[in-house]
């Protein structure tokens, strides 16, 4: 994996947090405009819309990248529509990219190595 994928992966997590909190905002939108006359369900509902779509593009380019198993990437789907499920993604993406960044760097490192044993 490279640097591209880290950076596909940053962007997964970076909207996962911010998806699920809208998830659970409009969770308690709807049952307040049940229960009340408060009715914040159509601006919830845009909003979460849009950080839903952004984190269904941004979750095919980080499966793409990352060459996930179809498993590992349906995971990540599930979690999107399950309630609290975009802070447990977060957590599962800040080890996997940071791990992405440590084995980019490491090879980096290895063939700057390797270039200074052809050169030296």
């Amino acid at each position: 994996m490279d640097m591209k994928t880290a950076s596909a992966l940053r962007r997964l997590r970076l909207i996962s947090a911010p998806e699920a909190v809208s998830f659970l905002v409009l969770l308690v939108c709807s049952v307040l405009k049940r229960t009340t006359d408060f009715n914040a369900v159509p601006v919830m509902g845009a909003v979460h819309g849009l950080l839903f779509v952004l984190y269904v593009l941004f979750w095919a380019d980080a499966w793409n990248r990352a060459k996930w198993p179809l498993g590992r990437a349906a995971l990540y789907a599930a979690l999107s529509v399950v309630p609290f499920g975009g802070f447990y993604a977060d957590r599962m993406l800040r080890r996997e990219s940071e791990d992405v960044v440590i084995a980019a760097r490491a090879r980096r490192e290895d063939r700057a190595d390797r270039d200074d044993v052809v050169t030296g």
